[in-house]
């Protein structure tokens, strides 16, 4: 009698167990979180410095994204902590992974970025996902070293001129690139470079550097409105604003001309995102850095970066 009654308590407790472990099972399962967004835009403000952005007093140089955090959420501590170049700041942001690479565009990242990682997990055309860039060096985001990888789940791209060292084209010409393209296609996934404050800065051209920094403000609010009217983007598409890199602090080495140290200029940089599952008009003040950009993304459309060293930014998130 004993042992029979031993025997009963033992199957009830494991039976207990598993309905306990199963129903923590299928609890994980439905609170998983479900995002409204299943476009990702991510757009650079190639080398503007964020004294000139959000961090100056009156955000006079920004006026139309000022309006639109109504809308969206800025990250306020934000921070590349890699190389401050353009091509390793784009890459860090793609790759999830901080990595000094040749600046010219001879030198592919190493790891596959969210574009390669996103076509084969949704088995998606590459029609569907984008290089944009009036840099024609950033082709180099289309690909990567990663023998397993190279060469594959390439997404399109529409950088420079007419791609990789055929040189570097107007802002307004990439803009119009990129309606034509979503336009003409449904676009998942891009990254869009806007290289003007960067080229002036380098140029010591102080009113074309802040006038290229008002101009992508206008691209980026008119784009916006441009979603919001296309049926196949609106409400279901996340926009996101950052830099690849600041310029030198002022006071520092030779100020706004130059980057590509680890200065307060060059490393605090703009993370500003608007779209159905984030917050509004809401300051985020969490460190966050620029390989987090990939694991970010990679949440709201539901695929992994386990090459990342980057985390989730939740705080920015409604849910």
């Amino acid at each position: 009698m004993k042992i029979s009654k031993l025997l009963s308590i033992s199957t009830f407790i494991f039976v207990f167990a598993v309905f306990f472990m199963f129903g923590a099972c299928e609890k994980e399962k439905i609170s998983k979180q479900v995002y409204k967004t299943q476009n990702v835009f991510v757009i650079v403000v190639d080398g503007a410095r964020f004294s000139e952005t959000w961090g100056h007093s009156t955000r006079q140089f920004i006026p139309y994204r000022s309006k639109m955090l109504k809308e969206g959420v800025l990250c306020s501590n934000f921070y590349n902590n890699g190389t401050t170049f353009t091509c390793s700041g784009h890459q860090a942001m793609c790759t999830g992974v901080y990595e000094s690479i040749n600046n010219a565009g001879t030198q592919l990242p190493t790891n596959p970025s969210v574009f390669q990682y996103w076509l084969q997990k949704s088995k998606s055309p590459n029609i569907q996902s984008w290089v944009i860039a009036s840099k024609d060096k950033l082709e180099i985001l289309s690909d990567c070293v990663d023998p397993i990888w190279n060469g594959k789940f390439k997404p399109s791209t529409d950088c420079g001129v007419n791609g990789l060292f055929t040189g570097y084209r107007e802002d307004s010409v990439t803009f119009n690139h990129l309606k034509t393209i979503i336009q003409n296609n449904t676009v998942r996934l891009a990254i869009v470079n806007f290289k003007q404050p960067d080229v002036a800065g380098h140029a010591a051209d102080s009113a074309a550097y802040l006038q290229g920094i008002i101009d992508t403000d206008k691209y980026i609010h008119d784009f916006w409105k441009m979603l919001q009217n296309d049926p196949k983007y609106k409400n279901k598409t996340t926009l996101i604003v950052t830099n690849d890199h600041g310029r030198h602090s002022a006071g520092h080495a030779d100020g706004y001309i130059s980057h590509g140290d680890l200065c307060e200029g060059c490393r605090h940089i703009e993370f500003f995102a608007i779209g159905p599952d984030f917050k509004r008009n809401y300051t985020c003040e969490t460190y966050y850095e620029q390989v987090d950009i990939a694991n970010t993304v990679a949440e709201l459309l539901n695929f992994k970066v386990p090459t990342s060293t980057g985390r989730v930014m939740k705080d920015v998130f409604r849910h």
